[in-house]
């Protein structure tokens, strides 16, 4: 295994912040509803993560170094169970596990159909990040892990629509979402390349002296 060191830091990290955030519960420090303080921020560590992921390609093209490549089904996987745990909040401290409270729910917050939709994207991600499903696919993978960028979209929509009446964290990270967007256009990935190559350029000189 490459990088065990970088891959435990990451797995450490995505464990460490749900176990403080049940601590928290459990010493009744979230409140009078820890429940949906608990729900609001496995969605939004969710996001987090998914962030951090979708910059592991423009680090590797500044930087060449190959680490963070290897890592980012890692952070992908950590995406998933945060939005999972999201999910299982949601059902267990808001809805109380009453399905028929469900379709109410549906029909009164429909941010929560997007929210469904970006889960299904991620779950198809997540059964297909694994080598088998990469030898598989074959070129479609690539096409069909362009879906990240859906899951993006729709991830931000549903943070959107549940803090509409304050925009200015929504709009922190947006802004990041859209700045990873223009570094994927082809003309600025080429671009974060040829810094790296500049840079490469640069140490050897250096060491020729």
């Amino acid at each position: 295994m490459r990088y065990p060191w970088f891959r435990l830091g990451i797995f450490m990290a995505g464990c460490v912040f749900p176990a403080w955030w049940l601590y928290e519960a459990s010493a009744s420090l979230l409140g009078p509803d820890p429940g949906k303080v608990l729900m609001d921020r496995l969605g939004l560590g969710a996001l987090v993560f998914l962030l951090i992921s979708l910059c592991m390609t423009p680090l590797q093209r500044v930087t060449g170094w190959p680490g963070w490549i290897v890592v980012r089904r890692q952070l992908g996987l950590w995406v998933f169970a945060y939005i999972v745990l999201h999910v299982l909040a949601y059902l267990f401290f808001i809805l109380g596990l009453d399905w028929g409270q469900l379709t109410v729910e549906l029909r009164k917050r429909p941010y929560i159909i997007v929210g469904a939709l970006g889960l299904l994207g991620l779950l198809v991600l997540a059964v297909t990040s694994n080598r088998y499903s990469q030898r598989r696919l074959g070129a479609r993978w690539k096409k069909l892990h362009r879906l990240v960028y859906a899951v993006l979209g729709l991830g931000l929509l549903h943070f959107l629509w549940i803090v509409r009446s304050d925009l200015r964290e929504w709009a922190v990270y947006a802004f990041i979402g859209m700045l990873l967007m223009v570094l994927r256009i082809p003309a600025v990935a080429r671009s974060l390349a040829r810094v790296n190559r500049s840079k490469g350029r640069a140490v050897r000189g250096g060491l020729g002296r």
